[in-house]
């Protein structure tokens, strides 16, 4: 990612939150990429290999089993879940968005949505075996945080499995600038929801400089 266009998101996000906008600034992003994929901070155009390897280690199958991707992005964690046998449902706020992954997996068996996570409908309420939320929270406001942890929560059946991937810190750590880390306690909103912890991981990626990320995986009681 260059970091010239990691700053020209920033001005982006800063300039719709100077608005009291958190959300519009997504569309306006992908808008301006008009196709080139590397002007978007988390698009690597392949599924992220934080999820992967979780997926990998914890033997998670989707053989008849419902998945919902948070914030699709561009759509290779999305094809990535399908890939595994999930029926696979994802969405992202941005109609840009959307329509660069249609374009990219024409024919997928992935539902790719317009849909903003605020806005979601009543039938998603405990419905979906597996739900992925990775990365959407870190570039959220940390005003909207606790109100989106509680909508992904209600999306998990009972049984059902919740896979968190994001940047963290420590609460004496600043927060510095977008993408924004979240604290454990912040991730540990999700046990509030009626979800149990089922592992926490705490390490650092294989980025150059390493990332800091926060790994957990909740189940819903």
């Amino acid at each position: 990612m260059n970091e010239s266009h990691r700053t020209v998101a920033r001005k982006i996000a800063n300039h719709h939150l100077a608005q009291s906008d958190s959300l519009g600034w997504f569309d306006d992003l992908y808008s301006r990429a008009q196709g080139n994929a590397s002007i978007i901070p988390w698009a690597d155009l392949r599924p992220n290999p934080n999820l992967v390897a979780c997926l990998d280690n914890a033997g998670i199958e989707g053989q008849g089993k419902s998945a919902l991707k948070i914030g699709c992005g561009l759509g290779d964690d999305a094809e990535e879940i399908a890939r595994r046998g999930f029926n696979t449902t994802a969405f992202d706020i941005s109609p840009t968005a959307i329509a660069w992954c249609q374009r990219r997996f024409p024919g997928s068996a992935v539902t790719y949505i317009v849909l903003d996570l605020f806005h979601a409908p009543r039938e998603w309420q405990g419905k979906f075996d597996f739900v992925l939320e990775s990365y959407t929270l870190q570039v959220l406001p940390a005003d909207i945080r606790r109100k989106a942890i509680s909508k992904i929560s209600g999306f998990v059946v009972q049984g059902g499995k919740l896979l968190v991937i994001t940047r963290g810190r420590e609460p004496s750590d600043s927060e510095d600038t977008m993408p924004w880390p979240l604290t454990r306690e912040e991730v540990k909103g999700f046990a509030k929801c009626g979800m149990k912890e089922v592992s926490f991981e705490d390490y650092f990626d294989q980025k150059e400089p390493p990332v800091r990320r926060f790994r957990a995986v909740y189940e819903r009681k």
